[in-house]
């Protein structure tokens, strides 16, 4: 049997979903709420921590507890590894971006196939849509595939670090992981998030013709704020790809 607090909280989300308490709007006060659900401000305060880990509400000292604003989705497209220019462009994300070089170590090894210590060029970007961060990235590429001054000439790149594509030159195939799952202490703190929120994660690796590893990239994206996007392509008898 539902614990009181927990069917508060059903109560209460269902009035959200349903639009009878919209977003931005004020809940009634603690005390208020615990006189109509007839229980004390200590349950009442559990069931709104409920939803405070849901994303539903947040609560701002001082001034009660309002309703969130739905966040705004950006789509992710798989197979093109970029970010829909067109959502990219409607929520008006920004990237900010920070260049490094750093040895290669554990799973980055697995994933380039090079040695423990090559040299790889780092990018770890971060898009934000005003305060709110949507998504970060790690992207790396073998130092030697970087083109030249790539870590000090932000023009060459700036525009394809903002859709979080594929930075070396075309490859010939790109390799898509997807999961669901819990955020890290680090994601979560890069990306403001709560426990409760799952991220969905892409580990992208992309090949050129002769089979090298040019780049991997592990992107990682708040689930209630992405939606990720891929297109199969069937071969007809004659063995033509069909879209």
């Amino acid at each position: 049997m539902p614990s009181r607090h927990h069917e508060i909280a059903d109560d209460l989300r269902r009035q959200l979903t349903t639009g009878r308490i919209k977003p931005g709007e004020r809940l009634p006060s603690e005390a208020g709420l615990a006189d109509r659900y007839k229980v004390s401000t200590v349950t009442l305060r559990r069931a709104l921590g409920v939803l405070q880990g849901e994303g539903l509400i947040e609560k701002i000292h001082g001034k009660g507890n309002f309703v969130r604003r739905p966040p705004r989705k950006i789509v992710y497209v798989g197979g093109w590894g970029t970010l829909d220019p067109r959502t990219a462009a409607e929520t008006a994300l920004r990237v900010t971006v920070r260049t490094n070089t750093v040895p290669a170590e554990g799973q980055l090894t697995a994933l380039l196939k090079v040695p423990t210590g090559s040299p790889l060029a780092e990018f770890f970007c971060v898009s934000h849509e005003g305060e709110s961060p949507h998504g970060l990235a790690r992207i790396y590429i073998p130092r030697d595939l970087a083109p030249t001054g790539v870590l000090d000439d932000e023009s060459s790149w700036r525009e394809t670090v903002t859709r979080f594509a594929v930075l070396s030159s075309p490859p010939a195939a790109v390799r898509e992981t997807v999961c669901a799952r819990p955020p890290t202490l680090d994601e979560a703190s890069a990306l403001r998030l709560r426990s409760a929120v799952a991220v969905l994660a892409v580990t992208r690796v992309a090949t050129d013709a002769t089979g090298r590893v040019v780049e991997a990239a592990l992107l990682v994206f708040p689930g209630n704020r992405v939606d990720a996007v891929f297109t199969t392509h069937h071969m007809t008898n004659e063995g033509q790809t069909q879209g």
